[in-house]
């Protein structure tokens, strides 16, 4: 087999093995959503916009969820002092499965002024699949505890899912509603965890980080390694005729 045989051949390996790869990563998509919050407070209606993010990180045998909020929601006329605020959120599963996710987030680590949209600290909660197929995660009902208040706030525009899955159920299939359970975080921890309870639809979903970035990653690190190889055959061989033709 000549060289440009050997390298041609070399480099197809290096493009299949890396596109094996690709081909074999998971199905995940991730979209910010804008949520209408109508909030119900102690002293009257409140609206705010905040665009929603939702990750998923593959825990054990369920998913990890984080639900980001980009801006404050609601207000308060009186300043809320340190770990004064404590909120929770439900996020609707859709899809192949149905129910709720339970999640809750740490208190405020600082004051919040008097007549300032409150940050939403990360809430965290715990998925587990009942059901196989794609899934998807929507926000839902935001809980704000105050001063000994409750604030309600509920999407009022219908948002889309923020976070679609690909998901494996117990036995590759099951019933029923997404069940779990978690506790609350402290001040000074980013975020809770919470369980699950049921309701809820939506439909479309966000990239995962983790081991499927890493199989990517190995594909790509191996076909660079076999083109380096090939062409340190191919300069081997150059050399080799040079040195013949002398």
């Amino acid at each position: 087999m000549s060289y440009k045989k050997s390298a041609a051949l070399a480099l197809a390996t290096a493009l299949a093995g890396g596109s094996a790869v690709l081909v074999a990563a998971p199905a995940a998509q991730a979209t910010v959503q804008d949520v209408n919050y109508q909030c119900k407070t102690p002293i009257g209606n409140k609206g705010a916009v905040s665009p929603i993010d939702i990750k998923s990180v593959k825990s054990g045998g369920g998913h990890k969820l984080t639900m980001s909020f980009q801006k404050g929601v609601s207000s308060s006329p009186v300043e809320l002092g340190k770990g004064a605020m404590k909120p929770s959120a439900v996020i609707k599963v859709g899809g192949a499965d149905s129910g709720t996710v339970a999640v809750s987030g740490a208190p405020n680590t600082e004051a919040i002024p008097a007549n300032t949209p409150i940050k939403i600290s990360d809430l965290s909660g715990t998925y587990t699949p009942k059901k196989s197929g794609k899934v998807t995660f929507t926000a839902g009902v935001l809980t704000i505890k105050a001063l000994g208040t409750t604030t309600t706030c509920t999407p009022s525009n219908n948002p889309k899912p923020s976070l679609e899955l690909e998901v494996k159920g117990a036995g590759g299939s099951g019933s029923g509603s997404d069940s779990g359970s978690g506790s609350d975080a402290g001040p000074d921890s980013g975020s809770g965890s919470g369980g699950s309870g049921t309701g809820g639809s939506g439909s479309s979903e966000l990239p995962q980080t983790g081991p499927a970035d890493s199989a990517i990653a190995l594909g790509t690190l191996g076909g660079t390694v076999l083109l380096a190889g090939a062409a340190g055959a191919l300069w081997l061989t150059r050399r080799n005729q040079a040195a013949r033709s002398r």
